[in-house]
């Protein structure tokens, strides 16, 4: 897996999938909240399996 993520693009899927699974916990949204999971995996990782298939690459760095 090639790192494909950038740090804000990190900072912001990690950050998102936390508020839904805190919302999804709290009972404040339903469960399709736990969905979170996926953003906050994919910033854990710095890979998201969507990105090639789209030609996206957020991570800035250039890697041969």
């Amino acid at each position: 897996m090639k790192v494909n993520v950038g740090n804000v693009d990190r900072a912001l899927r990690v950050g998102a999938g936390l508020v839904l699974i805190g919302l999804a916990a709290s009972g404040a949204v339903g469960p399709w909240g736990y969905l979170g999971v996926v953003p906050l995996l994919t910033g854990s990782f710095r890979f998201c399996p969507a990105y090639p298939l789209l030609g996206i690459n957020t991570c800035g760095m250039k890697k041969d």
